[in-house]
């Protein structure tokens, strides 16, 4: 009886489908006020269902409080540029067919095989990549949820295989750092820079610059919330880089110096939000095939919480289809679930975003296989702890809210800064367990898909990125799991310049192979906490003012050490932990042969209390001993010398040489003595055998010319771009990033490739079709 019940009612929904129809069609090319543009004659109403045909190009030029249930967009729908507009709408869908069915997450139709199109894409335009939205003229969408839609699917606007375009107007900057300190009770703030495109009315941010401690989240009203520092604001007023705001502040917000709060811009001229935030909120999608691009667009009071795939900006299995697809300039704030997400999707970049405000990660990163994504200059902040989605792609992650959440290292972060995120400002976690195995089908680099375990693919490029005032760690990489994640002493994880401040965990490298050159830690409890050292390099290390502990040992609580590791120009400034030494050594290795080698380390007024440098630190330590750590520190007595410190607890490794306590060196648990003849060793040995990866992100075309922009991401150092054959002339250059453009003959196609100054040449080349202006 159970049985046949389910079959009648999937019959009955079935059938309830099939009966689905659209209302109002269109009837040619014109603008949506005009009743001639409709086959009905008269202008589409409330909660009915719209259809642009294929073909017809309709120009929405009206605002309106009246929700059309769902409007498919199988030809174009235009926002006009001369007014401001307003459409709510349940589903928005642009996608080949002609189907009725509501669905916010599954295409539809002949959509839903995603085949070629030919002709014209079914498209959504708000703006464009070379007209933007005016900035007097506002678009805004309410997506609005109409009774009997699936609320875990509904309301939205998917883009199924079509093309959705939304460019608002341009900013020269979305958020920078304060020009001056702003104290408590200041209306106006300066700018570091003056910056284009802001206006009176804007939503602003002024971002954090003390850490706060005593909850578990920066999320307001929950049991365990802690009064979040961050303080939004509307302009009242502009003077070059003088912001005059509509209320004084609250809080302090550091403005002078090399440590600076940040200030970001959150309002744009195309708006895209939930009409009940309070209800059943919206979310956005891009599918296979699809293309388009946003810049300088509004998400917000989007994302449903707790729900998997709902996110206010959503790539969604698009792998490389959508190459050469820019996110530029977004504010996504007030989601529900996460900022945005990148799933299974490469060769994205994401610049001069922000977030701020979100259940569970922010910048994310979904199923492990991403590859080629650029995420450069973009502010992630309060990204709130939340919990694990039902039927996730990767099982180990608790959602516990960073800023930047990925598992692939073949990603480019540079440039980045987050702050108050409940968790970890950058998050790179994966691991292998009981129900997840870490091979996964990846595009190597010549552009084949083949199973790899994803652990040993180290970061693309991971340089200048910033952490400050975080909830518990600013970065996290790796997994505890000694030895999980790992490249090889030619391949290992690289960082570069990175700071961490006015946080609790400044840096925690769970992984093996691992370089770090040039980290600053300012005001952290720890400085480098919880290190797996195993075949590690640190090179120009800053701490400045740690509290608890600046180095923490191998592994900490367990005190065991893996391998060897060296500290090259490491320097100790103002830091008084206490109990605990400046630099804290393992209790033992599980193998013989393990060091550790320092070389030039400097102390300025630092002091623990017990008016050491090294030994074992305070709290749990390992006691199964099975082999002795040796260390080393080379020229910290003076030019050449070298002295060598050992554990009191293996008084059998001490026949060499007579080892005593060395005054304000070594604490109660370890001596040292000085000899000779010990070379500070080289552990890893990197190489650049990667090509590098190209994003043509712009083709116009004028006369028998075409104009070609775009990026190129690079583990080492980018030679040449070429375009059909042609140098590119590089226009600017960060971090692993250089920015190109060159004009070439017209041609059907094009190809950009880049070499690097390794010369490794790239495989997977970009090539894009040359569309004549209708396609």
């Amino acid at each position: 009886m159970k049985r046949f019940a389910f079959l009648a009612a999937v019959v009955v929904c079935a059938w309830a489908q099939a009966g689905v129809e659209f209302t109002v069609h269109s009837a040619r090319s014109g603008k949506w006020s005009d009743v001639k543009t409709w086959e009905e004659g008269r202008l589409p109403g409330a909660g009915e269902r719209v259809q642009i045909r294929e073909g017809h190009r309709v120009v929405y030029d009206i605002e309106s409080d009246q929700a059309i249930r769902m409007i498919h967009v199988a030809g174009t729908l235009s926002f006009a540029r001369d007014k401001s507009t307003r459409l709510d709408v349940g589903l928005l869908r642009i996608s080949a067919g002609s189907s009725a069915d509501e669905d916010g997450f599954v295409c539809h139709g002949p959509a839903a095989a995603l085949p070629e199109i030919k002709g014209a894409r079914p498209a959504l335009e708000i703006g464009s990549a070379d007209a933007p939205m005016p900035a007097g003229v506002k678009a805004r969408i309410r997506l609005v949820y109409f009774e009997g839609m699936d609320r875990e699917t509904m309301p939205a606007i998917i883009n199924c295989g079509g093309r959705w375009d939304a460019h608002g107007a341009e900013m020269s900057r979305t958020w920078v750092k304060l020009g001056a300190n702003a104290k408590a009770g200041d209306r106006n703030i300066i700018l570091v820079e003056e910056v284009k495109g802001w206006r009176v009315g804007d939503r602003v941010i002024v971002t954090a610059s003390k850490e706060v401690e005593g909850g578990s989240t920066f999320r307001a009203g929950r049991k365990s919330s802690m009064a979040a520092n961050t303080e939004e604001r509307i302009i009242a007023g502009i003077d070059g880089g003088k912001i005059m705001l509509d209320k004084a502040l609250d809080k302090e917000h550091a403005g002078d110096g090399e440590y600076r709060s940040e200030v970001a811009n959150l309002s744009r001229n195309i708006v895209i939000e939930s009409a009940d935030p309070e209800g059943v909120r919206g979310h956005t999608m891009y599918h296979l095939n699809s293309t388009g691009g946003l810049s300088y667009v509004e998400f917000r009071h989007l994302g449903k919480e707790g729900v998997l795939g709902k996110y206010p900006v959503h790539f969604h299995l698009v792998r490389d289809s959508m190459r050469g697809a820019s996110v530029v300039g977004l504010s996504v704030w007030d989601s529900h679930n996460r900022f945005m997400a990148i799933h299974g999707t490469d060769y994205l970049l994401i610049r001069d975003c922000v977030g701020y405000q979100s259940v569970g990660h922010g910048f994310f990163l979904e199923d492990g296989t991403e590859q080629y994504n650029i995420l450069d200059r973009n502010l992630a902040v309060q990204a709130y702890r939340g919990k694990r989605l039902k039927q996730q792609a990767l099982p180990f992650d608790a959602n516990e809210g960073a800023g930047f959440w990925w598992a692939n290292g073949r990603n480019t972060f540079t440039r980045n800064v987050s702050c108050e995120n409940d968790e970890y400002g950058y998050r790179f976690e994966i691991l292998k367990a009981s129900n997840f195995d870490p091979k996964l089908k990846v595009r190597d680099v010549d552009g084949k898909f083949v199973e790899r375990d994803v652990r040993t693919i180290p970061f693309l490029r991971f340089e200048e990125n910033e952490s400050h005032c975080e909830g518990l760690y600013s970065f996290n990489f790796g997994d505890d799991r000694n030895p999980s994640v790992h490249g090889d002493r030619q391949h290992p994880f690289i960082a570069r310049k990175l700071v961490a401040w006015q946080t609790h965990y400044g840096l925690r490298p769970n992984l093996q192979y691992f370089l770090m050159e040039g980290y600053k830690a300012h005001d952290a409890v720890y400085g480098v906490y919880h290190p797996d050292y195993d075949a590690h390099v640190y090179r120009d290390i800053y701490v400045y003012n740690a509290t608890a502990e600046p180095i923490n040992r191998a592994h900490d609580d367990d005190s065991i050490q893996y391998g060897s590791f060296t500290y090259e120009n490491l320097t100790l400034e103002n830091c008084k932990p206490g109990r605990d030494p400046l630099i804290q050594l393992a209790c033992t290795a599980p193998r013989s042969g393990c060091e550790g080698h320092f070389r030039n380390v400097v102390v300025k007024n630092s002091r623990s209390r017990g008016a050491n440098v090294v030994d074992l630190g305070g709290g749990p330590r390992n006691k199964h001993l099975e082999w002795p750590v040796v260390y080393y520190f080379h020229d910290f007595f003076g030019p050449g010398r070298v002295t060598k410190v050992l554990s009191g607890k293996f008084p059998n490794a001490m026949n060499d040489v007579e080892y005593k306590s060395i005054e304000g060196f070594t604490g109660k648990d370890v001596k040292g003595a000085e000899i000779g003849g010990v070379v500070f060793p080289v552990l890893l040995e990197p190489v650049d055998d990667l090509p590098p990866g190209t994003i043509v992100t712009s083709v116009r075309v004028k006369g028998n010319q075409i104009r070609v922009a775009g990026v190129t991401q690079d583990n080492g150092e980018v030679e040449s771009v070429l375009v059909n054959g042609a140098k590119a002339q590089i226009r600017s250059a960060a971090p692993g990033i250089v920015e190109w453009e060159v004009k070439v003959q017209k041609a059907g196609m094009i190809e950009a490739k880049a070499v690097d100054k390794a010369g490794n040449e790239e495989k997977m080349t970009h090539v894009v079709k040359v569309l004549a202006p209708t396609e």
